[in-house]
């Protein structure tokens, strides 16, 4: 049996910060260039979000288009959702952060309590594709939480903020390398870690030159990015997680 999500590789990570970063470039463009709002562009991209991950359940087996499809659409949801969050329910991205790092514990631990892992090459059923759906997005929407909170909160703007997470990142690598700490937990960190080194690298190319930011159009530099992202799917190895249990795939 194979999971239905991709085996978790390098070209795995570049795609997953790049699909960030597209997450964040995309959500401003529906929010601010085409001026929907927090609430529309939210309520947009939750209905997309809820489709693709129908048909991801739906799904026989693994589709690397259709799973990139998704991620993306949490991750322009997580953008907006943050946003909406922050600026107009007003409980601030410090609030924000809090709340959301408490449902993805609570998603966690009730996915851990119920299947006994956590591990994404467990998901293969529809019941454990609903809690690792519900995962990455509380994921997502934290992780942009926390980018913007660092930028503008801790008042190390975008570039700062790239580099405090892209260095999280580093010591992540470093202990999977160099020490035992469980892989799975791992796994969460670094997934959450690239969604705020997404967020910020975004927020620095589309931002105003007054608040940090190059002052890039939103919608050219979305297009390049997805350009990007459907490049790398085609050409980098795309291939299903192994279940635990299963006879190894013929390599």
């Amino acid at each position: 049996m194979l999971s239905k999500v991709p085996a978790v590789t390098l070209g795995f990570w570049i795609i997953k910060i790049l699909a960030t970063t597209l997450g964040e470039t995309g959500g401003d463009t529906v929010t601010m260039t085409l001026n929907w709002g927090y609430l529309a562009g939210t309520a947009l991209f939750a209905v997309v979000l809820i489709a693709l991950v129908i048909a991801q359940i739906l799904s026989k087996q693994f589709n690397p288009t259709l799973y990139w499809a998704t991620i993306v659409a949490s991750t322009t949801f997580g953008t907006t959702m943050a946003d909406f969050a922050d600026r107009s329910l007003g409980i601030g991205y410090t609030g924000g952060s809090t709340l959301l790092l408490a449902c993805l514990a609570a998603v966690l631990a009730l996915w851990y309590r119920i299947e006994g892992s956590v591990s994404v090459n467990t998901v293969s059923t529809p019941r454990v594709e609903a809690f690792y759906w519900a995962a990455i997005t509380f994921s997502q929407t934290l992780g942009t939480a926390l980018g913007d909170w660092l930028a503008d909160t801790g008042g190390l703007g975008y570039e700062g903020g790239a580099l405090v997470f892209a260095a999280g990142l580093a010591v992540v690598v470093v202990l999977y390398y160099r020490t035992q700490v469980t892989r799975v937990g791992l796994f969460w960190a670094a997934f959450i870690l690239t969604r705020p080194l997404g967020a910020t690298v975004g927020d620095f190319l589309d931002k105003p030159v007054a608040h940090g930011g190059l002052n890039l159009s939103r919608p050219l530099a979305s297009v390049v990015i997805a350009a990007f992202i459907v490049a790398l799917i085609v050409l980098l190895p795309q291939r299903a997680g192994q279940h635990p249990g299963a006879e190894p795939t013929p390599s």
